[in-house]
């Protein structure tokens, strides 16, 4: 099952492949600034610093999850597998 999986993510067209990359780009920029709040937390130790980084971070992964899923189904639709 994982080898269909990847088979299905290297035979993605040009366009859906380059939408996937740069949206994961924007998620690992979001992640950076995550990190970042999270560690201007550790010097201050004011909460809401805490809960904006750890909110930023649940955000970017719940994108990137989103991007590549909704990759899979737009390359889908396009080939009319779905």
């Amino acid at each position: 099952m994982f080898k269909k999986i990847i088979e299905t993510y290297n035979n993605f067209e040009k366009t859906t492949n380059s939408i996937i990359k740069s949206g994961l780009t924007f998620c690992v920029f979001l992640c950076l600034i995550s990190i970042s709040i999270l560690f201007t937390y550790l010097i201050s130790k004011v909460p809401i610093t805490y809960y904006i980084g750890i909110s930023i971070l649940r955000l970017s992964i719940i994108f990137s999850i989103e991007f590549i899923i909704c990759g899979f189904v737009v390359d889908g639709i396009k080939k009319q597998l779905i």
